[in-house]
Protein backbone atom coordinates (compact mmCIF):
# COMPACT_ATOMS: atom_id res chain seq x y z
CA UNK A 1 0.00 0.00 0.00
CA UNK A 2 1.22 3.55 -0.71
CA UNK A 3 0.46 6.55 1.38
CA UNK A 4 1.68 9.60 0.16
CA UNK A 5 3.85 12.53 2.07
CA UNK A 6 1.98 15.72 1.80
CA UNK A 7 3.48 19.42 1.52
CA UNK A 8 3.00 19.70 5.59
CA UNK A 9 4.71 16.41 6.41
CA UNK A 10 1.35 14.54 7.03
CA UNK A 11 0.90 11.18 5.58
CA UNK A 12 -2.48 9.73 5.71
CA UNK A 13 -2.08 5.89 7.31
CA UNK A 14 -4.29 3.64 5.16
CA UNK A 15 -7.77 2.17 6.77
CA UNK A 16 -7.07 -1.21 6.09
CA UNK A 17 -3.60 -0.39 7.98
CA UNK A 18 -5.18 1.29 10.68
CA UNK A 19 -8.05 -1.31 11.39
CA UNK A 20 -5.47 -3.97 11.79
CA UNK A 21 -4.17 -2.05 15.21
CA UNK A 22 -5.77 -1.54 18.51
CA UNK A 23 -6.90 1.83 18.33
CA UNK A 24 -4.26 4.63 19.12
CA UNK A 25 -4.14 8.23 18.69
CA UNK A 26 -0.39 8.62 19.16
CA UNK A 27 2.43 7.07 17.11
CA UNK A 28 5.96 5.99 18.67
CA UNK A 29 7.98 7.15 15.53
CA UNK A 30 11.92 5.57 14.45
CA UNK A 31 14.23 5.24 12.30
CA UNK A 32 15.32 1.23 11.76
CA UNK A 33 17.35 0.14 8.54
CA UNK A 34 16.21 3.25 6.68
CA UNK A 35 12.62 2.50 7.40
CA UNK A 36 9.99 5.00 9.53
CA UNK A 37 8.86 2.30 12.20
CA UNK A 38 5.55 3.33 13.39
CA UNK A 39 4.55 1.93 16.91
CA UNK A 40 1.20 2.83 18.81
CA UNK A 41 1.60 4.55 21.92
CA UNK A 42 -1.07 4.65 24.75
CA UNK A 43 -1.21 8.22 26.49
CA UNK A 44 -2.01 7.91 30.32
CA UNK A 45 -3.56 10.33 32.18
CA UNK A 46 -1.36 12.26 35.36
CA UNK A 47 -3.89 10.57 37.38
CA UNK A 48 -2.98 7.30 36.03
CA UNK A 49 0.74 7.50 36.32
CA UNK A 50 0.02 8.90 40.00
CA UNK A 51 -1.87 5.82 40.89
CA UNK A 52 0.76 3.67 39.34
CA UNK A 53 3.68 5.17 41.40
CA UNK A 54 1.33 4.94 44.40
CA UNK A 55 0.64 1.04 44.10
CA UNK A 56 4.84 0.84 43.52
CA UNK A 57 5.30 2.23 46.98
CA UNK A 58 7.14 5.52 45.43
CA UNK A 59 6.82 8.78 47.05
CA UNK A 60 7.11 12.68 45.58
CA UNK A 61 10.40 12.17 47.83
CA UNK A 62 11.92 9.09 45.71
CA UNK A 63 10.72 11.51 42.46
CA UNK A 64 12.14 14.34 43.93
CA UNK A 65 15.53 12.19 44.74
CA UNK A 66 15.83 10.53 41.42
CA UNK A 67 15.57 14.00 39.31
CA UNK A 68 18.58 15.62 41.26
CA UNK A 69 19.96 12.10 40.68
CA UNK A 70 19.94 12.51 37.38
CA UNK A 71 20.83 16.47 36.93
CA UNK A 72 24.17 15.94 38.55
Amino acid sequence: MLAKLTSKNQITLPKAIVSSIDAAEYFQVSIEDGRIVLTPVQIRSAQAVRSKLQELGITEQDVEDAIAWARR
